[in-house]
Order: C-alpha cells, then sequence, then structure tokens
C-alpha cells in the first residue's frame, strides 16, 4: 500500500495536517493500513486486478452509527498485466465506493463518468452527513 496522509483516511493530503472532522451522526475517521488492505482486496475480487492499491492521498473513511464506508480512486502498480494496465485506464478514473456493516467490505458504488459535481455528495450510497464530513471527497488543500 502506498504510505502517505489521506483525508478522511488518514489525516488529510500531503501533510496538510487537518485531523479527522465530526458531523452530527458520521464521523471522518484515520484508515489504517489494514483498512485500506480490506477495502483493496473487496475491490479486487470484484475487478480480477491483482496489482492495484489506492491512489496516494485519496482514501476516505468514516461512520454513520454502526456502518463504516470508504471511498477511493485505484492505480496499477509494479507487475500489473497489459490486461489490468488498460482496465485501470478507466476503472483507476473513477472513485469507489464501500461500505463494511459488521460483515466486511462490499462495493456498493462507483462515480460516474465523468464524475458528479458534487463528488461523493451526489452518491445515494454516501450518507449525506458523511460526504459534508469528506467535504465531498475533495483532496484538494
Amino acid at each position: 500500500m502506498a504510505a502517505g496522509a489521506d483525508r478522511a483516511g488518514e489525516a488529510a493530503p500531503s501533510g496538510a495536517g487537518h485531523a479527522p472532522s465530526a458531523v452530527p451522526g458520521c464521523r471522518n475517521l484515520t484508515a489504517s493500513a489494514e483498512v485500506k488492505a480490506a477495502v483493496t482486496r473487496a475491490y479486487r475480487q470484484r475487478v480480477h486486478f491483482a496489482h492495484i492499491e489506492p491512489v496516494p492521498h485519496g482514501f476516505f473513511y468514516g461512520q454513520c452509527g454502526t456502518v463504516r464506508y470508504a471511498a477511493t480512486r485505484f492505480l496499477a502498480v509494479d507487475g500489473a498485466t497489459y490486461e489490468e494496465l488498460v482496465g485501470m485506464q478507466d476503472e483507476g478514473s473513477a472513485t469507489k465506493y464501500f461500505r463494511n456493516s459488521g460483515d466486511g467490505w462490499a462495493y456498493v458504488a462507483s462515480d460516474g463518468f465523468p464524475a458528479g459535481a458534487h463528488g461523493c455528495g451526489d452518491i445515494p450510497a454516501i450518507p449525506d452527513a458523511l460526504a459534508g464530513a469528506w467535504k465531498d471527497c475533495s483532496v484538494a488543500p
């Protein structure tokens, strides 16, 4: 997995120093390497690409009630096959959304192409309060 701070995932892009934020009913959390690995495994099972990882500085992680959510784009890494590289040209450009209700991570949605004007705020599977805490999945400083 790529190292570095991630907004809603670890701290904020490029070490910007933003602490995880809370919004009534939902909270932004720090994603551990284990969370990122579990989300990546869930996506690998869906697309059957072995050589992928989350895009650095763009992993979002939070919780509403007892349900945890994650959002990230993926990129191909060293060892990727030709099929993986071609597949990730389209797949990698869209943010993927995941949910864990206690029984493991499940893929729930993907951005359209192009992405909606309100980022993850346009994704019905992501609670509005969490999209707000994630600043609509913006990675701008």
